[in-house]
C-alpha cells in the first residue's frame, strides 16, 4: 500500500479529493480533477480556457500552457516552458527555462531547472530537479507497456501504460539523471547526475 502522505507532507489536505488514491490513479484522473476545480476558484486568478494563473505568477514569454492547469501563487515559469495537459503547480513552484511537463504535479518549493521533462507523475515538496533530468513516464522499447511498481519489496501491478515517478520531499535529482516509469522515491532521496534509476526490471 502506497500512502502518499508518506512521501509528502499534507498531500490529503492539500488536493483532498485525492485522499486515499494510489499515485497512477492520481495521474490518471488529474486532467478532469483539474476540470472541476478551476471554476471554483477566486478572483485572484486569471481564468481563461481551462487555464487559472494566480495574479502573483510570473510566466515568461513564450510558454505554452495547454488546459487543463493551475498555477498557484508566486510560481514562476521560465521562458518557452511547455505545460501539456494537466498540470498543477502548488505554491512557490520554480520551472526553469525550456522545461516540458504533462500530467503531474508539482508540489510547493520545488524547482525543476532547465531543459526537464516531468511525465503523469507526482513531485513533492521542496524538491530540486537539476538540468536536463527526466521522469520518464513511458516504456518504449517493451512490448508490454503496462508500468509495475516496487516497493518495500512488494511488486504493485499499476494496470497503466502511463505513469513517472513519486519523489518524495527534500529529494534532489542531479543533471541528466533518468527516472524511469514507476520510480518510487522517499522523501530526502538524492540521485546522482547520469543515474539512471529503474527499480523494478523484467527478466527477458
Amino acid at each position: 500500500m502506497i500512502i502518499i502522505d508518506d512521501f509528502i507532507t499534507d498531500f490529503s489536505k492539500r488536493l483532498k479529493a485525492f485522499e486515499g488514491s494510489r499515485p497512477w490513479e492520481i495521474t490518471d484522473q488529474l486532467k478532469d480533477l483539474l476540470e472541476e476545480l478551476i471554476p471554483t476558484l477566486g478572483t485572484d486568478y486569471r481564468i481563461e480556457d481551462g487555464v487559472a494563473i494566480h495574479k502573483t505568477a510570473t510566466i515568461e514569454t513564450g510558454v505554452m500552457i495547454k488546459r487543463p492547469a493551475i498555477i498557484e501563487e508566486n510560481c514562476f515559469v521560465g521562458a518557452h516552458a511547455y505545460f501539456r495537459e494537466g498540470v498543477y503547480l502548488d505554491q512557490d513552484v520554480k520551472i526553469g527555462p525550456g522545461c516540458e511537463l504533462k500530467t503531474s504535479i508539482i508540489c510547493s518549493n520545488t524547482a525543476i531547472a532547465h531543459f526537464n521533462y516531468i511525465g503523469n507523475s507526482i513531485i513533492g515538496r521542496n524538491v530540486n530537479f537539476e538540468a536536463g533530468s527526466i521522469a520518464a513516464n513511458h516504456y518504449n522499447e517493451r512490448v508490454d507497456k503496462r508500468i509495475s511498481i516496487l516497493h518495500n519489496g512488494e511488486i504493485i501491478e499499476t494496470n497503466s501504460n502511463k505513469f513517472g515517478s513519486l519523489v518524495g520531499d527534500d529529494s534532489k535529482i542531479g543533471a541528466n539523471a533518468v527516472l524511469s516509469p514507476g520510480t518510487i522515491l522517499n522523501r530526502s532521496s538524492i540521485v546522482k547526475r547520469l543515474e539512471l534509476i529503474e527499480q523494478f526490471i523484467i527478466e527477458k
